[in-house]
């Protein structure tokens, strides 16, 4: 019996990120049954026209785009954290895929294809061992502003690449942005008006319905009355090219050819698609988390992303990962658990049985103009407006990442995105506001004030107060210690540390902190901190740091420092100061012969907690 006890015990403990859906499962009943598998429904039909548009981002035949939307949300919602994210193929994952295998193969090829499987388990691996290493965290680090300017970049690739198409122009494959956009301009006169034609018509069926009648599915309305408009058109005899017929069918099995040649030139484009991934699925899952009050697991959510591109890829699924649009409509449909993503995979499978064929009559102007409507929503023009106008780090990380987007390697842009982003954050942390304070002698509270902001308020001729805004680590040490450097010119022997704003500090602060008392030591003088953070301390503590300072040396709060420090200040000096700043000051009859009898009042009230800087 106590065998079978320590089972459950430990299934209970791996259970919550072994078998995540063990959690939602319970849940399951006729009603959240029918809701998801109208929520289904819906997604299954709109993910058909995108699953292929996806495919041909990615330089792959159409149905891989479909197997991707068959086999990647199932996983995905059986082990991930969120209850509504839909995962599967998308835009700038789509064209990361292209980006990175476009000069490595010929698109379409099956060279090409058995690279994009490989790509997609090595990504999946990267996604996996992530979160098994439970790295949530990192997306963190990777700043709105990358990704604005990421997706916003990939949308003007994606709208660049497709032009030919809409055109009716053959290309050179594999040019780069500026190169397509020159060969458009040199070759634009030899378009073909009938290809043009049709692309025009998918557009205003597709942008009229949308506006019109929201609810009814515009792309697919619009491919369906374009190629309708191509067949009586006569296609074949206008030069407009048709993506042919797509087999249905159950997603063909296949290993992926992995050798040590492909990880190489894979193996960082497989890290750029990871990270990529991983931050649009947690930001997606979080941001429709925020309405239903679910609480999403980003260590969980990696792990899930992981597995479904492992397992994606051997089932001819290329990488995928959570859907901006699917997953909202999924929610806005009803979806109460993730087996709505599992009826959407259903329905998609029995849909692509009978519509397959119809691919034959599908132009791929047509396709060309529904991926240009994708590709025009993904730029957030209001986004894009409102970092310029707020931040001028912040744009110059959109500017980075979107020039680096447009004119490098995508991942390159990533890269150089995120980069940026701890650069500047570094580059504020390692320079926190630091005050000299005194008290607000225009104030009955006593409130502290930054004598910066108020040039009439007077200081202690015997003690500085200075408090800091950031954490006591090593990036910040000589910002800090500069400031130092100029107090010690002064004639002041005693500082006190207000402490309340630092909320990390790491070994080489505490060490800092260590030689600063020593220092004002030798000045006969001393150092004092007070309304450090117990969690801040533990670096003092285990380092024996604090006790070199002196455990007498920290206090809780400013009355008790003020309180210790005022019986150490010389009172021949006090009895020539005129500032009289603190209570002590016009309290104390040693320095006040006129006052006799009366009590050293206390030096602060407690409202002296509540800084004014």
């Amino acid at each position: 019996m106590k065998s079978i006890r320590y089972i459950k015990q430990a299934l209970g403990q791996v259970a919550p990120w072994v078998f995540p859906f063990l959690q939602w499962w319970p849940n399951v009943n006729k009603k959240t049954l029918k809701a998801d598998a109208i929520a289904g429904l819906t997604g299954g039909i709109i993910v058909l026209p995108q699953g292929v548009a996806f495919a041909m981002i990615a330089g792959l035949p159409p149905i891989y785009g479909l197997y991707t939307a068959m086999v990647t949300p199932v996983i995905a919602a059986l082990f991930g954290s969120s209850w509504h994210l839909i995962s599967g193929p998308t835009t700038t994952i789509s064209l990361v895929v292209f980006a990175s295998l476009k000069g490595l193969a010929v698109p379409g090829s099956p060279e090409y294809i058995d690279m994009v499987l490989v790509l997609t388990l090595l990504a999946g691996a990267f996604q996996l061992g992530m979160g098994l290493a439970r790295f949530g965290s990192l997306v963190n680090f990777v700043s709105h502003s990358v990704v604005i300017a990421f997706t916003a970049g990939a949308a003007l690739l994606i709208m660049s690449s497709q032009l030919k198409y809409i055109l009716g122009l053959t290309m050179p494959h594999g040019l780069s942005f500026q190169d397509t956009l020159v060969f458009l301009a040199k070759n634009f006169t030899t378009f073909n008006p009938w290809v043009l034609l049709v692309a025009l018509i998918t557009l205003a069926v597709a942008l009229t319905i949308k506006k019109f009648w929201p609810r009814f599915p515009n792309l697919l309305s619009g491919m369906v009355v374009a190629s309708t408009a191509a067949y009586f058109l006569g296609a074949s005899d206008k030069g407009i090219a048709l993506i042919g017929e797509m087999q249905g069918g159950f997603p063909p099995f296949r290993i992926p050819k992995l050798s040590m040649e492909n990880m190489d030139q894979l193996g960082s484009s497989a890290l750029a698609i990871a990270l990529l991934g991983l931050l649009e699925a947690v930001a997606i899952g979080r941001a429709i988390a925020v309405k239903t009050g679910q609480k999403i697991d980003a260590n969980q959510e990696f792990i899930g992303q992981g597995l479904s591109n492992v397992v994606g890829s051997f089932f001819s699924a290329f990488a995928g990962t959570g859907s901006f649009t699917r997953s909202g409509v999924n929610h806005a449909s009803g979806a109460q658990t993730p087996i709505s993503a599992i009826f959407a995979a259903v329905i998609l499978f029995v849909i692509v049985l009978f519509v397959g064929p119809l691919a034959a009559y599908l132009p791929i102007a047509t396709m060309g103009a529904v991926i240009l409507i994708v590709a025009y929503n993904l730029v957030d023009f209001k986004e894009i407006k409102r970092v310029i106008l707020c931040s001028k780090s912040e744009t110059t990380v959109l500017i980075a990442t979107l020039s680096g987007t447009l004119f490098f390697d995508l991942e390159f842009a990533i890269f150089i995105g995120v980069f940026l982003s701890l650069f500047f954050y570094l580059r504020r942390t390692s320079k926190p506001h630091i005050a000299l304070m005194a008290p607000n002698q225009r104030d009955s509270r006593h409130h502290f004030i930054n004598i910066v902001r108020d040039t009439d308020v007077k200081e202690c001729p015997q003690l500085h107060i200075v408090r800091i805004d950031g954490s006591l680590f090593f990036g910040a040490i000589d910002h800090i210690d500069s400031f130092f450097v100029d107090l010690r010119e002064q004639e002041v022997k005693h500082v006190l540390l207000l402490a309340e704003g630092i909320n990390f500090v790491d070994l080489a602060g505490a060490e800092w902190l260590a030689n600063e008392s020593v220092r004002w030591r030798k000045r006969g003088g001393d150092l004092y901190v007070a309304n450090l953070k117990i969690v801040a301390q533990d670096i003092l503590q285990r380092s024996g740091i604090k006790d070199a300072i002196g455990q007498d040396h920290f206090f809780s709060n400013k009355k008790e420092a003020l309180t210790y420090i005022y019986g150490r200040l010389d009172k021949n000096i006090c009895r020539a100061c005129k500032n009289r700043i603190f209570w002590e000051c016009k309290s104390d009859p040693s320095i006040n012969p006129s006052i006799e009898g009366v009590a050293t009042a206390s030096m602060l009230s407690i409202d002296s907690d509540h800084n004014n800087s």
